[in-house]
């Protein structure tokens, strides 16, 4: 593992001009400025977009949208994507709340622990966004680490012996986690060997639907994966839903997946966000995971989160 790698970073801003770019980290993560997001261009769009493929995630500062102005950015970039696990609003149901009440207490928060969202699906969602209405003074931070890069600094040797594995996408640790942190704090949680079909439960407070049995069989997908707009090669793999290696036992996948998984979110391929009200964030699930922390007891957490569908990795 290299704690300060060097020469392979690159996440100076290009020249645009629509919009305005300033980067947040050597490793990845931007700022876009001169964006109105509920009275946007096509021209600003189109820089926007491969703005997020180059620097990863993206953000956008003092944006006051409605639930219909997030649906539609949304949209520009392809249809929606499944949600695992929240809800919908009822007039909008592909904007799920992401709320934590101040008074709410729990070792288990939503998005937690460093990962990408939904791989256990065939078809796990391409981008994820999130805008966020009420912030903690302090603590609730977000962190990002470029997978794309961390696969530029392995071996040949290394990127040689990975190219035909297949990761297997799991939720069986997470749905555990949730049964156990239901248990401990008396809060319902289905039983394990209940029958297949959607199943409400709860994670920090929030009601869930979890489709328990396809989520524990998940898919298996290409360790390393190409972006279908860059080309560009990334590893994915993380320590949350990767369970295990195709054609690997256990004892034999097992070092390797956590390697791998320690290797990518090292500090030197991160970037940091503190959250403020009115953030509006976007990033590609294929070229980088993700981390939330549960830091901020006694204040009010409140966002809102679409997806893109993504395909099938190859």
């Amino acid at each position: 593992m290299r704690l300060q790698p060097t020469g392979k970073f690159d996440n100076s801003a290009k020249a645009y001009d629509h919009i305005a770019v300033a980067p947040l980290a050597a490793a990845m993560g931007a700022r876009i400025d001169g964006v109105d997001l509920s009275a946007l261009t096509d021209a600003q769009f189109d820089e926007i977009a491969d703005a997020l493929y180059r620097h990863k995630m993206i953000y956008f500062r003092d944006q006051q949208i409605s639930h219909a102005d997030q649906e539609a950015f949304t949209r520009r970039f392809g249809d929606f994507g499944t949600d695992a696990y929240t809800k919908g609003l009822a007039d909008h149901p592909n904007i799920q709340p992401v709320v934590k009440e101040a008074e709410t207490k729990t070792k288990m928060i939503f998005g937690e622990g460093w990962h990408t969202d939904s791989p256990f699906l065939a078809r796990p969602p391409a981008i994820s966004m999130l805008y966020g209405v009420d912030i903690p003074p302090y603590g609730g931070d977000t962190i990002w680490a470029n997978t794309e890069l961390a696969y530029d600094y392995l071996s040949d040797t290394m990127k040689t012996m990975l190219a035909p594995l297949k990761v297997h996408m799991s939720a069986i640790a997470v749905i555990g986690m949730i049964d156990r942190t239901n248990r401990e704090t008396g809060a319902p949680a289905p039983e394990a060997n209940a029958e297949a079909g959607p199943q409400q439960t709860k994670i920090g407070g929030m009601a869930i639907d979890i489709e328990r049995q396809s989520m524990i069989e998940g898919s298996y997908h290409p360790l390393v994966r190409t972006h279908p707009v860059t080309g560009r090669k990334a590893l994915y793999v993380e320590a949350t839903y990767s369970q295990g290696i195709e054609g690997l036992t256990e004892e034999e996948a097992k070092p390797l997946l956590e390697f791998l998984a320690a290797h990518i979110t090292q500090a030197s391929f991160t970037c940091r966000l503190h959250w403020k009200a009115n953030s509006f964030v976007v990033w590609d699930n294929r070229s980088c995971l993700h981390h939330a922390f549960n830091d901020y007891d006694g204040h009010r957490r409140e966002m809102y989160r679409t997806t893109v569908e993504g395909e099938a990795p190859v």
